[in-house]
């Protein structure tokens, strides 16, 4: 257990300080006015029980976990619409503390379950008293449609062990398409969504305003 924890341990430190970091661009785009493409963002390094389960699974041998399996570190970051996807992929790519290794578009791509998000794969180094550590780390971008699927899929997928019924995998894939569209359709209203929560906001500030006053 000693072991796991101290090869877990810079995953941790990396989650924690890449959700700090995520979490800093929404709050630009908030100090700035503008609506921010970043609802909110969640990380978590994997179980240990999930990183064994994934390894036999997938083949990979214990002293290349930090080689071969890119989601020890995870992180997901939540986009209200579809389009604001590709603007937080854009920011991504133009930061500089970390290096972009792999993309893997599944919303273009849906995966055969239905499954859809934007994947990206990066070296972050994470400083150790050992010096300087670079480590895989996932992020998945999705809107709050598409996490919903995830999440519920997920738990099915854990419950009969990836051997869907034939009919929970159509009503699943029916789900799914059900997300998708209704992504399409708040796309289609975007501008009215968000002057609306523009005006909810400022409504909400100055009320708070006039009772401390």
């Amino acid at each position: 257990m000693e072991q796991w924890e101290h090869f877990l341990a810079p995953y941790k430190q990396a989650v924690e300080e890449l959700k700090v970091k995520l979490r800093g661009m929404r709050s630009q785009f908030e100090l700035d006015g503008s609506p921010s493409p970043i609802e909110f963002v969640t990380g978590r390094v994997k179980p240990i029980a999930s990183i064994l389960d994934k390894a036999i699974q997938k083949q990979i041998p214990l002293n290349k976990l930090e080689l071969e399996m890119q989601d020890i570190a995870g992180l997901r970051m939540m986009c209200q619409f579809v389009d604001d996807i590709k603007t937080v992929v854009k920011l991504l790519r133009e930061r500089k503390d970390f290096e972009i290794v792999e993309e893997r578009n599944y919303i273009s791509n849906k995966k055969a379950s239905g499954y859809r998000s934007y994947h990206v794969v990066i070296r972050y180094p994470v400083q150790t008293i050992n010096g300087e550590k670079k480590i895989l780390v996932e992020i998945q971008i999705r809107t709050l449609a598409m996490n919903f699927w995830a999440t519920i899929e997920h738990s099915l997928n854990y419950k009969y062990k990836g051997q869907f019924p034939k009919d929970i995998q159509t009503r699943l894939q029916r789900a799914a398409e059900a997300a998708f569209r209704l992504d399409e359709e708040m796309s289609l209203i975007r501008g009215e969504i968000q002057e609306a929560q523009a005006f909810f906001t400022l409504k909400k500030e100055t009320s708070q305003e006039g009772k401390s006053s």
